[in-house]
């Protein structure tokens, strides 16, 4: 009978602990079975877990990411389109490993190559994905180079485009997060990163996506896995629930089981212990200015975006106005005349400057004169 209270005791008060939104247990690196291993929230770029995050190793497939992220971006400037014919090269069709066999001189257009790389994870439609961007796969090299540059991929060299095993071609968990957040702000990308089956040639050729994920796991969004002799087991793994979108990078896994078991266990991390929260934009008041034509002017200020917290904390988050006294005239609208300072506890999420919502010019003896002749017609 003792044992049965206790039972219950301890069952109720498991309850209240879930209730009231404590967190999960952190991931151990002895949990993580893959070498190398990243969790970032896509939005805001924060990382929830890492274990070796900077460590350069092969990426497999995964290259295709930034390859997807170019094609993408040449879509949106028009540059090419979904409905091009794009012609395989005999480099094109020369590729090994995962590929549609494409055969020198064939045709295909940019949405069926698109669906090959990311469904198939092909090589040979990737590199023709790649020419029909740049003219070639050097010159296609140079701006996926250029852009982990730009996106601060420091871990990072691309040798191709499509992820085979090459000496000197490298990247980093963290570096792919930062490709993958790129990637998904492209919402055509799941068009074909949630396809299960697909075919091209007619329906000729089958496609069957490698991501395993999308058909079990709850909230998943993408987005590439990879595989080869030296990376291993790799994949990005995107999932999205009640506005935190996670991004779950895996490097060096020793099997593909073991590759999807560190991704879902990882996104439940990130899913169990973070919440977004939309901070509310606190009221201002006028701000006087001196020798302006107006006595005040009005601030305002951008709605804050939304912070991530650790759950249960969303109601924590507190705000801070810093804003300016006075104001001596002339103040243009726009001008930073202040801030608001978003914080939870000690640390600073978030910062949005407050600025005039208009002009004040300046009083000046001519503008005195204009007021007072006006004055005075009206009398």
């Amino acid at each position: 009978m003792k044992f049965k209270k206790r039972a219950v005791s301890l069952l109720t008060a498991f309850c209240l602990l879930a209730a009231a939104g404590v967190p999960a247990k952190a991931i151990s690196d002895q949990d993580v079975k893959a070498p190398s291993a990243v969790v970032m929230e896509a939005t805001t770029g924060k990382i929830l877990y890492e274990k070796n995050p900077h460590e350069k190793r092969p990426g497999a497939s995964i290259t295709k990411v930034m390859t997807l992220l170019l094609v993408m971006e040449a879509i949106d400037s028009g540059k090419i389109s979904l409905t091009d014919t794009v012609t395989a090269s005999a480099h094109a069709a020369s590729m090994g490993g995962s590929d549609i066999w494409l055969k020198e001189g064939e045709t295909m257009t940019v949405d069926d190559l698109l669906k090959a790389t990311v469904i198939m994870s092909a090589n040979d439609a990737a590199v023709a994905l790649a020419e029909h961007v740049a003219g070639s796969e050097d010159d296609f090299l140079r701006q996926m180079n250029e852009k982990a540059k730009a996106l601060g991929m420091n871990d990072t060299t691309f040798k191709n485009c499509n992820g085979l095993d090459e000496d000197g071609h490298l990247t980093s968990a963290y570096d792919i997060a930062l490709m993958s957040a790129q990637l998904i702000k492209h919402k055509k990308i799941f068009d074909y990163t949630l396809t299960w089956i697909d075919h091209v040639r007619g329906g000729k050729t089958q496609l069957v996506n490698t991501n395993k994920l999308i058909r079990t796991y709850k909230g998943i969004t993408g987005l590439k896995t990879g595989t080869t002799g030296k990376a291993g087991s790799c994949i990005s793994a995107t999932a999205e629930r009640d506005n935190v979108s996670l991004i779950a990078v895996v490097l060096g896994s020793p099997s593909t089981k073991d590759r999807f078991a560190d991704a879902a266990q990882l996104l439940d991390y990130g899913f169990a212990n973070w919440a977004m929260t939309a901070p509310e934009t606190p009221s201002l008041e006028p701000v006087p200015v001196t020798n302006g034509m107006q006595n005040s002017v009005a601030p305002e200020a951008p709605a804050g975006k939304s912070i991530l917290v650790p759950k249960g904390k969303e109601n924590d988050v507190v705000s801070q106005v810093t804003l300016a006294e006075t104001l001596e005239a002339p103040v243009e609208k726009g001008q930073i005349i202040g801030k608001i300072t978003y914080k939870l506890g000690d640390e600073t999420l978030q910062e949005t400057d407050i600025r005039a919502k208009t002009a004040v010019s300046q009083i000046t003896f001519f503008s005195v004169f204009r007021i007072l002749l006006k004055y005075m017609v009206c009398f």
